[in-house]
């Protein structure tokens, strides 16, 4: 087994690998790995099948969207701008100009159904586990939406127990950002203030606390999950 095949079991195991390489959350040598596994290996596969059935109600949300005019217009201009017919067909230059409006024509594509609202709005992501606990979330942060989507990967709440959200900057009392609801996927919608300081980058934290929440605003019981937001 490899180095990096080593680090995902470590981090939850295969399940939670091919949850991450079905968000786009792997290193390229990890995602290289992941995609040879889902040739040769069925089981593995099936896992992945499972995530982007199970991940999908997450971005069900975000319609299609028409890219500008002037992205047609500019790779119009790259495509289809009048050269010297003399030396066309075997302009270096031109080749490299093809091959470059290709490669950003397909990135378009891909990033079309993401882009709503635009681009400079971040989207994190966010792997929580800890040591000892068999709960682990994967969390996707989305700013244009001020909320964060949750996906339930394992652990149980235990009766009369809620798991409650919390982000951590330094050394800062935790904030909480409210209990997670039951189910395999839930969304936690988030206050402008809270939003502002999740941009900079935080921690973010998963709780047991009483049914309804914690009582103090703080964290009365065990932490069971953490994780570093970072960029997709």
């Amino acid at each position: 087994m490899t180095p990096a095949e080593d680090e995902g079991s470590e981090r939850g195991g295969d399940d939670l690998f091919a949850a991450e390489y079905v968000l786009g959350a792997l290193a390229a040598d990890e995602r290289e790995i992941a995609s040879r596994r889902i040739d040769a290996d069925a089981a593995f596969a099936r896992l992945v099948d499972a995530w982007e059935a199970r991940l999908s109600p997450m971005t069900a949300a975000y319609p299609e969207t028409e890219p500008p005019i002037r992205v047609k217009e500019a790779l119009d201009r790259r495509l289809f701008i009048a050269e010297p017919r003399a030396g066309l067909w075997s302009s270096l230059a031109f080749w490299r100009g093809l091959a470059a409006a290709a490669v950003a024509a397909l990135a378009i594509y891909i990033a079309v159904p993401y882009l709503k609202p635009p681009v400079e709005q971040p989207r994190l992501i966010a792997s929580l586990a800890a040591d000892g606990s068999d709960v682990r979330y994967l969390a996707v942060y989305d700013a244009a939406r001020r909320e964060i989507g949750l996906s339930h990967v394992s652990g149980e709440r235990a009766a009369g127990k809620d798991f409650e959200l919390w982000m951590i900057e330094g050394r800062n009392p935790p904030v909480s950002m409210g209990v997670i609801p039951a189910g395999q996927t839930a969304h936690v919608t988030i206050s402008p203030a809270v939003q502002e300081r999740l941009a900079q980058g935080a921690v973010l934290a998963v709780s047991v606390e009483p049914a309804g929440g914690s009582p103090t605003g703080q964290p009365t019981g065990p932490v069971v999950a953490t994780g570093d937001l970072k960029s997709i």
